[in-house]
């Protein structure tokens, strides 16, 4: 973690699409300086993020789009597919990650330990070796995602690596809907968090692990200016091109 005094910025929460939360991801990686960034954000309705490297899924997935269930977006990151409905996105951009894969993923996941611990939901690193048999990225629990006791994954991270800088970003995992998980992976949703865990305080108590975890960061909440804002939309419209041929609502 940052060993200097310095300054940090939080992200407002946004709801937003896919492309838009995509690029505002890759814009602040794209910009990060020596300023730590972290965010939380939501999906405006059911999204499926495909990691970067990804470029086979199985035909349901685009007829599910078709159809207006879902929609389809390309993530910054590697892994396999995300489903994003009922859970919650952070994102963290570290300028002076340590370039050991292992180490870094370590090191930026232990805030979230951290808080769910503090919340009665201990976590910790899962075990299973990262296979690329299966598309679903909760389908296994690597070393890079945090299991709850009963060995469910409770938050799966994925990595970005640009010029020596870190965006990692994954989903928590708190409501996931039974009916729409089947039908995108053919298997039974993972059971949702416990119900005496407060979803609308929880961004605050991670925020909160955050600044006991790094306490030589001074985080400060700061919007995105109009530059940012116009930067962003132009990387979003790029990004809707991949997918608008399947996605209905694109």
């Amino acid at each position: 973690m940052p060993t200097a005094r310095s300054p940090g910025r939080l992200i407002p929460n946004r709801i937003a699409d896919g492309p838009t939360q995509m690029a505002i991801d890759a814009l602040l990686l794209a910009q990060a300086t020596e300023v730590p960034v972290l965010r939380f954000y939501r999906w405006d309705g059911p999204w499926l993020s495909l990691g970067r490297h990804q470029r086979h899924w199985p035909q349901h997935w685009e007829q599910l789009a078709k159809e207006g269930r879902l929609r389809m977006v390309r993530r910054p990151s590697g892994g396999q597919a995300v489903l994003h409905a009922g859970g919650l996105t952070y994102a963290l951009i570290w300028p002076s990650a340590p370039r050991r894969r292992k180490q870094a993923y370590r090191e930026a996941c232990q805030w979230l330990i951290d808080g769910f611990s503090q919340l009665g939901l201990p976590l910790q690193f899962g075990d299973d070796p990262a296979l690329g048999s299966s598309s679903n990225c909760f389908a296994s629990s690597t070393a890079a995602d945090l299991v709850d006791r009963a060995g469910v994954k409770r938050i799966g991270s994925a990595q970005c690596w640009q010029h020596g800088r870190l965006l990692q970003h994954g989903e928590i995992l708190l409501d996931p809907p039974p009916m729409l998980w089947n039908a995108v992976f053919g298997e039974a949703a993972p059971p949702a968090a416990a119900a005496n865990l407060n979803r609308l305080t929880l961004e605050q108590q991670l925020i909160n692990a955050m600044a006991m975890a790094w306490p030589d960061v001074v985080w400060e909440e700061v919007p995105l200016s109009d530059d940012e804002r116009a930067q962003v939309e132009a990387r979003s419209r790029s990004d809707c091109s991949e997918f608008a041929g399947i996605d209905a609502t694109i």
